[in-house]
């Protein structure tokens, strides 16, 4: 049972809560161009103002230390989260405090004179060293701002940051708790890792093996199918000898793709690489395109998207499938010459969830997949966590989560 926001009435109680604020803005105008990541905020903020309670919230924005300005000074006005104010006030319907500083005397001021159903936005996290370093002192200057502390953002819960892990410790038991958000990320993710129904198909993509060898590692625990496909494909098909003509390649990481392959057939998982390619004489839209076999790509060709037979393939291992777990694009899905591959998973995944499958669909470069071609409502859910779910399916404890749970 999850430590969760429904199990306390937020009443008289000031609720100091991780959100991941940490939105695109506009270069220019500075506005907020997508707001997906304060939406998801919401239900959480919302149910601690029904309650009759008051929201301290904290964010990042951006790298400002590591980011300066040429002269070594933080750029305030490009990472300062006041520009999240009026998107966010018009979303809750009601106005939003601002602390010019998240630690300062007015910030303090602010969050101890909150009424019921107020709401204060504290500035940028990362305009302090200690939130990073994960800061003892600067975490109980935050644990001041709340009566309750609410971790409600699962993207920065792999990182044992001032605000998402430090910060719990000043909270005793029952008054540490997760948003609704972390709880959907983290029960979605153990239906996948605990109790998935079979058969349960992996499908990887993504530019490089060497960013998924540790979820791949744990998923031959799990899996009975592993669908491997973009940039990361070749690396195996080299492996096994095959030509690759200039797709991309890690030459360093040839003996572990094998070993791979090897753990994989001994376990009974079976690993399922695309036969054949979309190949292209450059990585450009514009380039001249053709298909061939994935194990015989001529020279000076490169593969950018899985073919059309292996579209069929994988589709029909996935619409067979109970449970579904995608990470990572086939192809260079950006440019629309190397699209089909990604565009025809996503339609396979929607399919096979439409007919009672569980499909999770996680990772930045997916979830812009699902979302650009339209099928983030039809699969079960999309995960907002990015590097946090891959380490979370890698097998590893997220520092986020074990704060509060123990």
């Amino acid at each position: 049972m999850l430590p969760t926001i429904d199990t306390v009435n937020f009443n008289g109680k000031r609720a100091l809560i991780r959100v991941d604020f940490n939105v695109p803005l506009d270069k220019k105008t500075y506005a907020v161009t997508d707001d997906t990541r304060l939406r998801g905020a919401l239900p959480t903020i919302r149910k601690v103002l029904n309650d009759g309670g008051s929201a301290v919230l904290m964010s990042h924005l951006g790298r400002p230390l590591k980011k300066l300005k040429e002269d070594g000074s933080i750029d305030y006005e490009k990472h300062t989260l006041r520009h999240v104010l009026p998107a966010l006030a018009g979303l809750l319907g009601c106005e939003v405090k601002f602390a010019e500083d998240c630690i300062g005397e007015q910030a303090f001021a602010l969050s101890s004179s909150l009424k019921s159903g107020e709401v204060l936005l504290l500035e940028n996290l990362r305009f302090h060293k200690g939130e990073e370093k994960g800061d003892e002192a600067f975490a109980q200057k935050l644990s001041k701002h709340g009566d309750i502390y609410v971790n409600d953002a699962f993207g920065t819960a792999h990182r044992a940051h001032a605000s998402t892990t430090i910060v719990a410790r000043y909270f005793e038991e029952g008054k540490k708790l997760f948003g609704y958000l972390m709880e959907a990320e983290i029960r979605n993710a153990r239906r996948v890792l605990e109790s998935a129904e079979r058969p349960f198909t992996a499908i990887l993509g993504g530019a490089k093996v060497s960013d998924k060898i540790l979820i791949i590692e744990n998923l031959l625990n799990i899996a009975d199918h592993i669908l491997i496909g973009g940039g990361m494909a070749y690396t195996f098909f080299k492996a096994e000898g095959g030509k690759i003509g200039s797709s991309l390649c890690e030459d360093d990481k040839l003996d572990i793709a094998r070993d791979l392959l090897d753990r994989a057939k001994k376990k009974g998982v079976h690993i399922h690489l695309p036969v054949d390619s979309v190949i292209a004489d450059a990585f450009a839209n514009e380039a001249r395109t053709d298909t061939a076999p994935s194990r015989n790509i001529p020279d000076g060709w490169m593969g950018l998207d899985i073919g059309p037979e292996a579209s069929v393939a994988f589709s029909e291992i996935i619409r067979k499938s109970k449970t579904i777990l995608w990470n990572g694009p086939m192809g260079v899905f950006e440019m629309p010459n190397f699209q089909s591959g990604t565009r025809h998973i996503a339609q396979s995944v929607a399919a096979a969830t439409e007919q009672g499958a569980f499909s999770l669909v996680g990772g930045g470069d997916s979830v812009a997949a699902v979302n650009q071609f339209g099928f983030a409502d039809k699969v079960s859910y999309v995960s907002t966590g990015g590097g946090a779910m891959l380490e979370y399916f890698e097998g590893k404890v997220l520092p986020g989560i074990q704060a509060i749970t123990g």
